[in-house]
């Protein structure tokens, strides 16, 4: 008789040897054919309900959580008629059904429920607040950040790679002259523009964007650069590199930059970037992509940072495992830093974000592949930072703004989230706990909006598709 350790170690060596007789590990299915294939006949060919109730309505009879949703598919529900399927669909299945179940529901329930398109001056009606939408600086193409100088001047960024001067209320004819050369394939181009938090004695701005290499004869790589300047006679001057990444770590392909700034207390500087559709380096220390970036004002690498020591880190990490975070903004009332980013299909999130922390792409996610596939099963785990909140279906959130203005006084402190795909504007009020307690689709439908921001005046201003638009409280 073989002993049991050799049997098990001749197993292996055959198995190693022959892997073809290893079970086939089966690809993953798409949700949408999953539902039609095992769910269409009892609750509808469009989840509106057949011999089974509807899936549309947010009624569920077993819970209507995620996990209590995956039992019901997996476990079945036997004494309504369900049978279970854990033997034919797999737990990556499961999730993904889940995310298409919880995104035809999120459909159904914009249809039902419409909100507010503005037209014109014409007043719009909030939660807390009605409003009217004016236009206030037209002719742009593709405004993708603003920012108000304390000297009255208002700065406007657009995506193909131009930094419009507004001056006393009106936009200058030609774009600011002498920045740095933008790649705006895909989703490249100019991305933020903040000054300084002591613009007025030093004058300095910071830029984001998408740098391309000139070595490659062809389309070179890229990555998200930092750089700051200023202006003089409409002209950028005296610029400075603060951040570019090594140029090996630059990558091909047009999408997810990141390209936010923002300033902390300390005139620390924050930054995004993202993981330019290459998942796996969001959870890489060694790649600048999927991060998050803490630097002093000048470029220098603070001492506290969280890999500072790591071997091989990139040393101005400051979180990791993002997928794209295109929303950057501290909490006047409780410094904190919040960030939002774009998931797959679904999973946008919400994040407040920490020193060191990993905030799970792509191996925890709450969305799906665009190709409805699963990417994975797992949405938490104890070692990854979970999102505040996150929405399916997607809604591309791009801008964020904590509204500090005293023109609205019941929006105070509450967060606005601009959105691309959705074409929404979102105010989210947080708790005392840090949970989001409250959600209102401001006004929707008016196109693709980059940012939202706060102006001297106390208005909420918004970047539509050709203009700066900003929301007044009606009467005023």
């Amino acid at each position: 008789m073989v002993p049991a350790m050799t049997s098990l170690r001749f197993l292996a060596a055959l198995l190693v040897a022959a892997p073809s007789l290893l079970p086939a590990q089966q690809p993953s299915r798409d949700s949408r054919k999953i539902y039609a294939e095992f769910c269409a006949s009892c609750h509808g060919d469009k989840l509106e309900g057949g011999s089974a109730p509807s899936l549309l309505g947010g009624v569920w009879k077993h819970g209507g959580d995620d996990a209590s949703i995956a039992a019901s598919i997996r476990d079945g529900r036997l004494e309504n008629g369900m049978p279970p399927f854990g033997a034919t669909v797999s737990e990556k299945e499961i999730r993904a059904l889940v995310v298409y179940i919880r995104e035809q529901a999120g459909h159904a329930a914009g249809r039902n429920n419409p909100a507010p398109r503005p037209a014109g001056d014409v007043a719009a009606k909030g939660k807390l607040h009605s409003f009217r939408l004016q236009t206030v600086i037209p002719g742009l193409r593709e405004p993708y950040a603003i920012a108000f100088l304390p000297d009255s001047r208002v700065l406007v960024t657009e995506k193909r790679g131009t930094l419009r001067v507004v001056e006393k209320g009106v936009l200058l004819p030609e774009p600011v002259t002498g920045l740095p050369s933008v790649d705006s394939g895909g989703q490249g181009g100019l991305f933020d523009v903040v000054p300084h938090p002591d613009f007025a004695r030093n004058g300095w701005l910071y830029l984001a964007f998408s740098d391309q290499q000139k070595s490659d004869p062809h389309r070179g790589a890229v990555m998200t650069t930092v750089v700051r300047g200023r202006l003089k006679d409409n002209a950028w001057t005296d610029q400075q590199v603060v951040f570019r990444a090594p140029s090996e770590t630059f990558r091909h392909g047009g999408n997810h930059y990141g390209g936010r700034i923002a300033f902390d207390k300390n005139n620390l500087l924050f930054f995004s970037i993202g993981e330019r559709g290459n998942q796996n380096d969001a959870q890489d220390l060694t790649r600048p992509n999927g991060k998050i970036h803490r630097l002093h004002d000048d470029g220098r690498v603070p001492a506290d940072n969280p890999f500072l020591k790591t071997p091989g880190a990139i040393p101005s990490i400051w979180s990791y495992g993002h997928r794209n975070p295109q929303g950057l903004r501290f909490h006047p009332a409780t410094g904190e830093l919040w960030a939002h980013e774009h998931g797959p299909r679904g999973g946008d999130e919400l994040n407040r974000i920490q020193r060191g922390l990993n905030y799970g792409w792509p191996v925890a996610t709450f969305g799906m592949n665009y190709d409805g596939r699963p990417v994975t099963d797992v949405t938490v785990r104890p070692d990854i930072q979970p999102p505040v909140t996150y929405w399916l279906p997607s809604i591309a959130p791009c801008g964020l703004a904590v509204y500090t203005g005293d023109r609205f006084p019941k929006w105070k402190n509450h967060l606005f989230v601009s959105s691309l795909a959705a074409q929404e504007l979102r105010r989210l009020e947080i708790g005392k706990d840090g949970t989001v307690i409250d959600q209102e689709i401001i006004f929707k439908g008016l196109g693709r909006m980059r940012d939202v921001a706060n102006g001297p005046d106390g208005f909420l201003y918004v970047l539509l598709q050709d203009r700066v638009a900003r929301l007044v409280p009606d009467g005023q």
